[in-house]
């Protein structure tokens, strides 16, 4: 696959693969940013709506109403309403959504311990191409 590659491919494009078979949906799931930064803000605790979007630089409301709803309907986190004047909303990570974080803080300290070296190696692939 060429990297200007932008084709959209399904399962309907050909045989589903065994390996393959279901885990796409997950992993563009967890690979999206705005889940990521969701998820790491709510290692931290419990966390209503605002507090969310305050925290979370860049997301529209929009896009963490559809973020936060996402992860809920994946069971990842756990939205509880309050009746109250105005509602009051808050999330929480789910036990799977906790194991899930706890990959991406691994995977966080990969890419600090990493960044310099990747940059160097850009660096070097930008000046030979």
């Amino acid at each position: 696959m060429s990297v200007a590659h932008t084709e959209v491919t399904s399962q309907a494009d050909g045989p589903c693969e065994e390996e393959d078979c279901g885990i796409r949906d997950v992993l563009d799931r967890i690979g999206d940013k705005w889940t990521v930064l969701v998820m790491v803000e709510l290692v931290k605790g419990v966390r209503r709506f605002r507090e969310l979007h305050r925290a979370v630089p860049g997301i529209s409301q929009r896009m963490l109403t559809l973020t936060t709803r996402q992860l809920c309907r994946d069971g990842l986190v756990e939205r509880t309403a309050y009746p109250t004047i105005p509602p009051q909303v808050e999330y929480r990570l789910t036990p799977m959504g906790r194991s899930l974080a706890e990959a991406i803080e691994r995977l966080a300290g990969w890419s600090r311990e990493h960044k310099s070296a990747i940059e160097d190696a850009r660096e070097q692939w930008d000046a030979a191409h």
